[in-house]
């Protein structure tokens, strides 16, 4: 779609105003807004705004930033009234002078993929973002109630949970997701919604498409959806699960499949998944961002902690589902350990930069952990089959990532320090901050 296709696709569709969507450097989506009779300035000067106020971005004597619209990414809002018909569409953030701001996330990961783009592939991504639903009534307090009792894969054929569900489903086809499956979790009130793989940056659209999807259909049901990686604690947190894989763009053919290996994967599969689990610990601070987020990383709550990879073995950080038959485009990598806290541009950045890492320096992916489950393993017998571990906490993952000059190349200096630096001010604020634990442990003990 071009910009004049844009203008004749608002009109038929009676829209009155249009969101121009960008993220910042946590995630959170920001929005500016304006009537359609502006469309066609817009799409031709773009639009001003001022980046001072936006997290990780101009600082006050440097504020003035121009959204450029993506004309491909317009879509209606469901749930926008009928006589003020709202739609959306993400942009590009660039400087007065021109060039693309190197702070913004959605330009890091574009300049991430064109590495790839000049080898003649494409990076397939599908994630399955997990989420909780809770009673709206107590959804903001200090302990969320859980909306259904529900657990993996329940059934019920009329229940509040399902109609929640069913609307969600429907929303999201309507913005242009499409819609694969959607299921009950395992824990209380928890939900997953899977759509179909797209390449990097329609994908990372899409996850934040579906983050406020959820939330905005949610609240029309008077309910509170959270994406919190670790929102009640003694059941299972919210994981972010990524299937990867690199396809050849003249012959359409999937760059992992290898019908002579045994675990049916190519050289450059081999080389993508030591790629990452060299990265591992510096990537954890951009895909498992929140100090929240290691409280989901814990063994016990089928949340991966140990580095490895397997085949179908679920406890491995990198799985390899199993092989069919003839579905050779299927072969893929899944990634365990992200969640959906995080900024999946830059998330998707990073997965990347380390892939490429890997496959580009020859690494070699070390044995798989197919037989074994990791959770079971004490220190020693890790130690014994090399098996480290990920980060214990934010500050950690932040140290590692501070160490990695491949990462933070990727992320480029903006974009690191900017993240870095929110990232820090985050665990500062969370290590001064006296929680119910203490209080109960230590007010008549100590």
């Amino acid at each position: 779609m071009d910009g004049k296709d844009l203008v004749k696709k608002v009109k038929e569709d009676g829209v009155k105003f249009l969101s121009l969507q960008f993220s910042d450097v946590t995630g959170a989506v920001k929005s500016v807004d304006i009537p359609v009779r502006h469309l066609e300035d817009a799409l031709k000067d773009g639009v001003w705004f001022d980046g001072s106020s936006v997290e990780g971005f101009a600082r006050i004597q440097e504020s003035d930033m121009r959204l450029i619209i993506d004309p491909d990414t317009y879509a209606v809002l469901p749930w926008s009234a009928a006589d003020s018909k709202r739609a959306r569409v993400f942009c590009d953030i660039f400087m007065p002078n021109g060039d693309p701001f190197e702070g913004d996330p959605r330009g890091t990961l574009k300049r991430q993929l064109k590495r790839i783009e000049e080898k003649g592939w494409t990076f397939n991504l599908g994630p399955e973002p997990e989420f909780f639903l809770f009673k709206g009534t107590n959804g903001h307090g200090v302990h969320p109630v859980p909306h259904d009792a529900g657990g993996y894969f329940d059934f019920s054929s009329f229940d509040e949970a399902v109609v929640v569900r069913t609307a969600l489903m429907s929303a999201l086809d309507a913005m242009g997701l499409d819609v694969e499956v959607g299921h009950h979790e395992v824990a209380l009130g928890q939900h997953e919604i899977d759509f179909r793989f797209a390449d990097a940056l329609k994908t990372a659209d899409n996850v934040l498409t579906l983050k406020y999807t959820v939330k905005a259909i949610a609240a029309q049901h008077g309910l509170t959806a959270s994406f919190m990686p670790k929102p009640v604690f003694g059941i299972n947190g919210s994981g972010m699960h990524c299937h990867q894989s690199l396809f050849d763009n003249k012959s359409g053919t999937n760059l992992f499949f290898d019908k002579n290996d045994e675990a049916h994967l190519s050289g450059l599969a081999y080389g993508f998944i030591a790629g990452q689990l060299a990265h591992a610990r510096a990537l954890a601070a951009v895909v498992a961002p929140t100090v929240n987020s290691y409280k989901r990383l814990v063994p016990g709550y089928e949340a991966p902690v140990y580095i490895g990879w397997a085949q179908q073995n679920r406890s491995a950080l990198i799985r390899i589902p199993r092989y069919t038959e003839g579905r050779d485009k299927a072969v893929r990598a899944e990634l365990r350990f992200p969640d959906p806290a995080s900024n999946p541009y830059l998330a998707f950045t990073v997965m990347l930069a380390a892939a490429l890492d890997g496959i580009e320096n020859k690494m070699q992916a070390p044995k798989p952990l197919n037989n074994i489950n990791l959770y079971h393993l004490d220190k020693d017998d890790r130690a014994k089959l090399g098996v480290a571990e990920l980060p214990g906490s934010l500050a950690e993952a932040l140290t590692e990532l501070d160490k990695d000059e491949v990462i933070k190349s990727a992320l480029g200096e903006v974009t690191y320090e900017a993240f870095s630096r929110a990232k820090w001010e985050e665990w500062d604020d969370f290590r001064m901050r006296v929680s119910d634990y203490e209080i109960e442990r230590y007010l008549e003990t100590a």
